[in-house]
């Protein structure tokens, strides 16, 4: 497995082990901020509506932008801000604003970070190198679940929030520089051979 594959495979690990902190819980925090179950359900549906449109038009434009790295890094950082925008939702439709910016994280991101894994794919290795991720997003998913209900259970959801963004920007800053010179001496090998 090549090393920007793995430095992806750790990037992509850190940011849903914060994300998925949040998944089991979910209900429970719309609640406390004055919602019910319709609200969380419609935060969602906005969430993978707005991903979906944003994707497929992000997607054809990302086609032709070279440094699939740098956006990686922007989508996973716009999700810092997500995570950071928890903090002050006092009201629904403030969680609905919130529920955009991961969806336009999630647009950026996604196309960008499949086209460059697809191109860091070894010959031959596809399905257990995609199963690397698959596997690795399911594990990383159930860890976070059990420790999100554990922090905000013990300190509330303020703590959780924080504690999120900080894994995130921690993960997105040292997985950026990584990820980032990685590609350089990828392109720059590539060059040199021709």
């Amino acid at each position: 497995m090549k090393k920007e594959l793995k430095i992806l495979l750790f990037l992509s690990a850190i940011v849903n082990l914060a994300g998925g902190m949040l998944g089991p819980i979910y209900a429970v925090f719309v609640e406390q901020i004055g919602g019910n179950i319709l609200t969380a359900g419609w935060a969602i549906a906005l969430f993978s509506i707005a991903t979906g449109v944003f994707i497929i038009l992000l997607g054809k434009w990302e086609d032709r932008f070279r440094n699939k790295e740098a956006l990686v890094v922007a989508g996973y950082s716009l999700n810092v801000v997500g995570f950071i925008g928890y903090l002050f939702i006092t009201h629904p439709m403030q969680l609905f604003l919130i529920q955009i910016i991961f969806a336009l994280a999630e647009a950026i991101v996604t196309p960008a970070f499949d086209g460059l894994y697809s191109s860091l794919l070894d010959r031959g290795r596809f399905a257990s190198e995609w199963g690397m991720w698959e596997g690795t997003y399911y594990i990383v998913t159930a860890v976070a679940a059990f420790i999100g209900s554990g922090i905000a259970y013990l300190f509330g959801f303020g703590a959780l929030f924080v504690f999120m963004a900080a894994i995130s920007l921690g993960g997105v800053s040292m997985g950026s520089f990584l990820l980032i010179r990685e590609g350089r001496v990828r392109k720059q090998s590539r060059a040199a051979l021709i």
